[in-house]
């Protein structure tokens, strides 16, 4: 960068200044706390350690997000169909959570309204009382942290709220609330709001061995794959929060610890907002095989997902199984007055969920694995957290942290030290919401400083302008075209082929902000090939 990008960038509380970082990283000082992984749950710990004023160091192989942190369902919620299996302890916990989001982040966290359609003679008398029996007892788990009443509504005033719904035979629907949110940006957000903090963040640097003083973990050596540096890191606590691939990073402490994840594939669907044509969410309780389905509008388009098929594999990039798209289409097509079919998918994307598996299962029944998150503390002094949700990332945190410190690796202190933080970007009010298409709001109080960036008003596509994507590598740490077109924007979840089709533009933006060190016909053509298993058909 010239001298006069080096200060536009330095104004930005909060910027992933990658040589800062790595000259942290180098120095040989201690930290407190490492972490290893870059996710919703690293990240969180990484916020709360450094709110409460340890010394942190977080290191994730590939980009903050990568994984399942960035391949949710968008919602922040208590859990419908764990108030149904009758868990009411998480319920209650997520329902808090979730409010303390949608505080600290109201630019990327907001309500959401769901309508539950009802059908024919049994609509009208088994499952609209039914389903709004468990939907008030969620307002009353909620308590002062709700976010609107439950309401039965007449078929007339359903259509008008959502008339993309089926209409015939339809008998009225209940509406409830819940929250939504970009999850990928939220990530983005962590990790600026722990640089703001004094952590040291690097991404694209993956840790290739555990150091040990005699039988106990003592630290880390990383590799970064930007300037090819090894980093040898001490600390007193080491944290695995790898989400699905927690267990790899036990095999590097222990011969064989027993795997903890049984991991779940989710996959989602992305089609044009007009198949539903409604500001509020579709919710359907109970599919063909006994799963909750949404259809949630999202960024100017619509959610469709999500299945929960049992994998045995860990890839990095997941790809749904043919049957998965057939039973989303056609459940779909039971609640939409105008169903969408393969033609109509603007992308399809895959997350792997880290559910805790007992010891005698043998991951044949994912739907039936704890959603809740577990922390292990080894005998090394490896602590490692996996399970869980977006929704209570920050109590995994906390959680963490006061294990860490009742087994000595850290001081107990500052616990709450991020009930009311709020997260870089913050703004006073949320301003436009999250349903609608990407643009400025997303950036919150930064707005403005994204908005300096040269190229404000070259729009590359409608989601997404010249200006974004020299923020995103200047102040939010991206080096990738995959950093960039999934990540700091959504367009990869969004359009795949919008994506595909402005990737040459944006590695010549990026190749402008990087120098020589980047390899845009390298990076282009990575991310071609990735991006075609977001087609489909691909």
């Amino acid at each position: 960068m010239n001298a006069p990008e080096k200060i536009v960038a330095a104004k930005v509380a909060g910027t992933l200044d990658r040589a800062a970082a790595l000259s942290s990283l180098s120095e040989g000082r201690r930290f407190d706390v490492v972490i290893i992984g870059g996710g919703a749950t690293g990240l969180g710990i990484a916020v709360d350690a450094a709110a409460r004023g340890f010394q942190v160091a977080l290191l994730e192989r590939h980009d903050f997000g990568k994984g399942t942190s960035s391949r949710a369902t968008k919602l922040l919620h208590g859990g419908v169909r764990y108030l149904a299996q009758g868990n009411i302890s998480l319920v209650r916990e997520a329902l808090h959570e979730r409010t303390q989001v949608l505080r600290n982040a109201p630019h990327l966290a907001q309500p959401l309204a769901f309508l539950t359609p009802t059908y024919g003679i049994k609509g009208a008398l088994i499952d609209r009382p039914f389903y709004g029996i468990g939907l008030k007892l969620y307002d009353l788990l909620a308590g002062a942290a709700g976010l609107g009443d439950t309401e039965f509504l007449s078929a007339a005033r359903t259509l008008a709220l959502m008339p993309g719904v089926r209409a015939d035979h339809l008998s009225g629907s209940i509406r409830y609330w819940d929250g939504q949110f970009d999850d990928a940006r939220l990530a983005v957000a962590l990790a600026r709001t722990a640089v703001a903090h004094g952590a040291a963040l690097l991404n694209h640097c993956p840790v290739i061995a555990l150091a040990h003083d005699g039988e106990r973990v003592s630290g880390v050596q990383a590799r970064d794959e930007i300037s090819g540096q090894t980093l040898n890191i001490q600390a007193g606590c080491v944290i695995n929060a790898c989400g699905v691939w927690v267990d790899a990073v036990r095999r590097m402490d222990q011969a064989a610890p027993g795997d903890m994840v049984a991991p779940s594939q989710g996959v989602h669907l992305v089609v044009d907002a007009e198949f539903l044509h409604s500001d509020h969410a579709l919710l359907v309780p109970k599919t063909r095989d006994g799963r909750v389905l949404f259809a949630v509008p999202w960024l100017g388009k619509l959610i469709l997902g999500t299945t929960d098929s049992p994998r045995n594999d860990l890839a990095e990039e997941p790809r749904p199984f043919d049957e998965e798209v057939a039973f989303i289409l056609e459940e779909a097509a039971r609640y939409l007055a105008r169903a969408p079919g393969p033609a109509d998918i603007r992308s399809v994307w895959v997350g792997l969920r880290p559910l805790v598996k007992p010891p005698s299962n043998d991951g044949a029944n994912t739907k039936a694995l704890s959603r809740e998150h577990t922390v292990v503390v080894d005998s090394s002094g490896l602590t490692t957290v996996t399970g869980g949700k977006w929704t209570t990332y920050r109590a995994m945190a906390e959680d963490v942290l006061e294990a860490c410190a009742e087994q000595g690796l850290i001081d107990r202190r500052g616990l709450g030290a991020t009930r009311d933080l709020r997260l870089i970007g913050a703004p006073d009010d949320s301003g436009q919401p999250i349903s609608a298409a990407p643009g400025p709001h997303l950036y919150g109080s930064d707005a403005a400083a994204m908005l300096a960036m040269p190229g404000a008003r070259n729009w590359l596509t409608p989601e997404l302008s010249e200006a974004m994507v020299r923020f995103a590598v200047r102040v939010e740490g991206a080096r990738t075209l995959e950093d960039v077109l999934a990540r700091r924007s959504r367009l990869l979840f969004l359009d795949a082929r919008a994506a595909i089709a402005v990737a040459p533009v944006v590695a010549g933006l990026i190749a402008q902000e990087l120098g020589q060190g980047y390899d845009a016909s390298a990076d282009l053509a990575a991310f071609l090939g990735l991006a075609d298993g977001y087609c489909w058909p691909s």
